[in-house]
């Protein structure tokens, strides 16, 4: 091999790696600007109420009797009073008031949670989060 062979294989061996440097910082670049938007829809759709609506509505189907759906909305009072009220309904569930003690708030937070995952997301968002409705 020549030393003009040499030099063109050197040649464009560096104008490969060159390449190569750009193709991966604009890969890079590419990358990072995806993350971002990622991040952002990701933090748009954690803040989105149409999520609120729909965790509200199946944890009142299935927790309603505890309150939980009314912690998510915000509603602590309520949510209290639903906690309190199966507390007291198990504690004395010996006897048959405590039964209705228990079943009553379970009642009532399936209802709202069929209510809630029924409603539109406008209706809900400005009857719940924004009138803060707090019963049914």
């Amino acid at each position: 091999m020549s030393t003009e062979e040499n030099e063109s294989e050197k040649s464009n061996f560096d104008s490969a790696k060159e390449k190569a440097k750009e193709t991966f910082n604009d890969t890079a670049h590419n990358a990072k600007e995806s993350a971002k938007d990622f991040q952002q829809y990701f933090n748009q759709t954690v803040n989105n109420r149409d999520n609120k609506k729909v965790l509200a509505g199946v944890l009142g189907i299935f927790l309603g009797g505890f309150g939980v759906h009314k912690f998510i909305l915000g509603y602590n009072q309520e949510g209290i009073i639903l906690a309190a009220v199966t507390l007291l309904g198990i504690i004395t569930s010996c006897i048959f008031v405590g039964a209705l003690f228990v079943w009553i708030p379970g009642v009532i937070g399936l209802i709202e949670g069929i209510i809630y995952l029924t409603k539109s997301d406008e209706e809900f968002y400005h009857t719940y989060q924004v009138n803060k409705k707090s019963w049914f």
